[in-house]
C-alpha cells in the first residue's frame, strides 16, 4: 500500500505536502492523520492520507480523532470568550460562583492561576482510586471541589494534564449554568460553521471517530524490561534528578491509578466529558478557531475574541520549568509556546496533545495550523512529527 494524499493545497505548500507524508508509518494501513492550515484568513492547506481504524479504512475528509491535550486550547478560547462578555473573570476567585471549590484552602484560587498551572491542582492520582471515576463529570466536579492544592496558588508551575478540564469546565458551567457541550456549540461550531468539535461525541458521530493505533494496551503478564532498557530508565531518571525534577510529580499529574486498564478512544470514554483530554475533532475544525485567534480575534466575519482579550489572553505569564513537564512551556492563559526545529515562533501561541496532535496561531504571520493522527505514540506535549509539519509550514509561508 501506498500512501495517497486526499484534499487539496497551493502549490507553493508541495514542500510541506512531502514532509506530510513522511510522518506516516512505514508499514501500511498503521495509522492516519490530517493538516489543515490557515494563511491571511484563507485555507491554503487542506489535506488527509492514511487509514482511520485497524481494519484499513481510508481516513476521509470527515473523519475526527481524538486529540488529547488540544483540547484544552479549544476549552481555553471558550474560556476567554465569557471572559469578553463579562461572564467570568481571570482574577476573581473561582469560588465566586462554585462556592464548594473555596473547601480545602481554595479560596484565593483564580481562573488565572489555573490556565497559567499555577493552582497546584494537578495531583490527580491523589484525587482518585480509579481511572474511570474521570467518566463520570458529577463526581469528578465533586472531586475538584474536595481537592487540596499541592502548593500555595502562584508558587510554582505544574502541568494541570487532567484537572485542567474539569476546573476550567466547571467553572464555565457553573457562572453560566449550562452544559459544556451546548455552549461549545453555540459559541464556537455553529459561528464558525465547524464540521467536527466535540467534548463527548453524540452517537450520530461516533463512526466519524477514527481508532487510535499502536496505542499501549495492558499486558497482565508484561515481559520483563531488558537490562539496557534499565539502565537507560535509570540514567535518565538520575539525569533529571540532577536538575531537581521529581518523576514521581509527573506521575502524579499524568496518571491515575487504574490508567493502564482506561482508554480515552474507547466509545464510553469517547462520549463522557473529559475537557483536559477527550476533545474529538477534525484538523479543519481546529484550524478555523486558531486562524481566528491569528487574525485579531476574527475569521469570516464570525468575532471570537476582542484585540484587548487576545492580547491579554496570549500574553506569557511564566517562562520557570514546570514540576510536572520538565521544560518551560511559556504558558499564556490556557496556551503554550510552539515547538519547531526552525525558525523560532516568539509569537506563536497553541496546544499540543499526546499522540501527537496539536494546534496553534502566530498573529505574526498570519498562521494557523492544526494537525489530527491516530498512530498514538509521542508525549503529553506532541512528539517530532508535529515539530516537523510546524517547521515546514513556516518555510513554505517564508519562501
Amino acid at each position: 500500500m501506498t500512501y495517497t494524499i486526499h484534499g487539496r493545497y497551493e502549490s507553493n505548500f508541495e514542500p510541506l505536502a512531502d514532509v506530510f507524508l513522511q510522518q506516516l508509518p512505514k508499514s501500511p494501513r498503521k495509522g492516519g492523520q490530517a493538516l489543515t492550515v490557515y494563511h491571511r484568513g484563507v485555507p491554503v492547506v487542506d489535506i488527509w492520507s492514511g487509514v482511520r481504524d485497524k481494519a484499513g479504512t481510508p481516513w476521509q475528509a470527515d473523519t475526527m480523532s481524538i486529540s488529547y491535550s488540544t483540547t484544552k486550547g479549544v476549552l481555553s478560547t471558550l474560556a476567554h470568550m465569557l471572559v469578553d462578555e463579562g461572564v467570568l473573570s481571570y482574577d476573581t476567585p473561582i469560588a465566586r460562583w462554585w462556592p464548594e471549590f473555596a473547601a480545602n484552602g481554595k479560596h484565593g484560587i483564580t481562573l488565572r492561576h489555573v490556565m497559567t498551572h499555577e493552582s497546584g491542582l494537578y495531583h490527580i492520582r491523589q484525587m482518585i482510586q480509579n481511572a474511570r471515576e474521570m467518566l463520570d463529570w458529577p463526581h469528578m466536579l465533586e472531586v475538584i471541589a474536595a481537592a487540596k492544592p499541592y502548593h500555595a496558588p502562584g508558587e510554582r508551575v505544574g502541568y494541570h494534564a487532567l484537572t485542567y478540564g474539569w476546573i476550567v469546565g466547571g467553572l464555565i458551567e457553573k457562572a453560566t449554568g449550562r452544559p459544556l457541550a451546548a455552549l461549545l456549540d453555540e459559541k464556537l461550531v455553529q459561528p464558525l460553521e465547524l464540521d467536527g468539535c466535540y467534548i463527548g461525541v453524540p452517537d450520530s458521530e461516533l463512526p466519524r471517530c477514527a481508532e487510535v493505533i499502536g496505542a499501549a494496551r495492558y499486558n497482565p503478564n508484561p515481559k520483563p524490561p531488558s537490562k539496557v532498557a534499565v539502565w537507560r530508565q535509570k540514567l535518565i531518571s538520575n539525569a533529571l534528578a540532577l536538575t531537581g525534577f521529581d518523576d514521581t510529580t509527573s506521575a502524579d499529574a499524568l496518571i491515575p491509578r487504574g490508567m493502564s486498564r482506561f482508554y480515552l478512544d474507547e466509545p464510553e470514554s469517547l462520549q463522557a466529558c473529559i475537557p483536559g483530554a477527550n476533545g474529538v475533532f477534525t484538523a479543519r475544525s481546529l484550524a478555523r478557531i486558531y486562524a481566528a485567534l491569528a487574525n485579531g480575534g476574527e475569521l469570516d466575519g464570525v468575532r471570537l475574541l476582542s484585540a484587548q482579550r487576545l492580547a491579554e489572553a496570549t500574553r506569557v505569564h511564566n517562562r520557570q520549568r514546570g514540576d510536572v513537564v520538565p521544560m518551560a512551556m511559556n504558558w499564556r492563559l490556557g496556551y503554550h509556546r510552539i515547538f519547531t526545529t526552525w525558525p523560532k515562533t516568539p509569537h506563536a501561541f497553541g496546544h499540543f496533545g499526546y499522540g501527537g496532535s496539536g494546534a496553534w496561531a502566530d498573529p505574526s504571520r498570519d498562521l494557523a495550523v492544526a494537525y489530527t493522527v491516530n498512530t498514538g505514540s509521542g508525549s503529553p506535549m506532541g512528539d517530532l512529527r508535529i515539530m516537523r509539519i510546524n517547521t515546514a509550514v513556516i518555510q513554505c509561508v517564508e519562501s
